[in-house]
């Protein structure tokens, strides 16, 4: 992996740690969700005009994705309704790349170094260490979180194959999010309206900051699994806990005992690790 394309992935870190700030400090955690995801897809509808088409192999996961994420978000906002985004993002953002890392290997044959299979191992020992020292971790958010791992693991995968497959890495990924979020706001506008109405014109520039977040975030991951292997983007873009323990901190105000911090540093020599790969 390239300094730049190191540099890329923690940026995108960065704003998805972001994103999810957002929507676990939103006062309705499923309408700031669809909120983002609303705002995702009105930045998605207005930049693919300008973009060239991604490839028609790669139109079936675009399709099998957006499915995925349309779960995925579900699943971020009953999480953080009922549980600590310093305990269950660790879980989330933790797991994921183990299981990407084993499918990758068994199904489509992808092989790493050494040095890349240890950044991997520390940043994951590191992350799941997090969770395992969280105390009064509810258990429905715990099942929760790992379910929504799985999920993760499953887009990862097939946004692996059919971003490389679309030849347009940005208009892959802004079909995503427009599937995404046109489905989740046609849901909450029948279900919902005027809740929505409200909540959308009071909370809207927040919903624009996260958005941006996750359609930035994606992107830039996306585009480096163009230029280095699934697994070891997916286990360097997991630093995200990192920023998302300071968040919970400073701007979420929860609880950070000693061993997260350990954990965070744990992490952070993986990735260290990893830029060696």
């Amino acid at each position: 992996m390239t300094a730049f394309a190191f540099s890329v992935v923690l940026f995108a870190a960065v704003l998805h740690a972001t994103w999810n700030a957002v929507v676990k400090g939103g006062a309705d955690k499923l309408l700031t969700t669809i909120l983002v995801t609303a705002c995702a897809a009105l930045i998605a509808a207005l930049a693919l005009p300008f973009l060239p088409a991604p490839a028609k192999e790669s139109w079936p996961f675009i399709g099998a994705s957006a499915l995925l994420q349309v779960l995925y978000f579900c699943l971020v906002a009953r999480t953080y309704r009922i549980a600590d985004m310093s305990q269950t993002y660790p879980l989330m953002r933790g797991s994921a790349p183990l299981i990407v890392a084993a499918m990758g290997a068994l199904f489509f044959g992808v092989v790493f170094t050494p040095t890349a299979w240890l950044g991997i191992a520390i940043i994951c020992a590191g992350i799941i260490s997090m969770a395992i020292f969280a105390h009064g971790q509810d258990k429905k958010g715990v099942v929760l979180a790992l379910l929504n791992a799985a999920v993760i693991a499953g887009y990862t995968l097939i946004d692996g194959q059919g971003v490389r497959l679309s030849r347009a890495p940005a208009a892959y990924t802004l079909l995503i999010f427009l599937f995404t979020g046109v489905p989740l706001l046609a849901w909450a506008m029948c279900r919902r309206r005027a809740a929505v109405k409200g909540y959308f014109a009071a909370n809207w520039h927040l919903g624009m900051a996260g958005g941006f977040g996750t359609v930035a975030s994606y992107g830039l991951a996306l585009w480096a699994m163009t230029v280095a292997p699934v697994a070891v983007v997916a286990a360097l873009r997991e630093t995200s806990i990192v920023f998302g323990l300071i968040l919970s901190g400073l701007v979420l105000r929860e609880r950070i005992s000693p061993s997260r911090v350990v954990a965070a540093c744990i992490i952070a020599i993986g990735a260290g690790v990893l830029r060696l790969a």
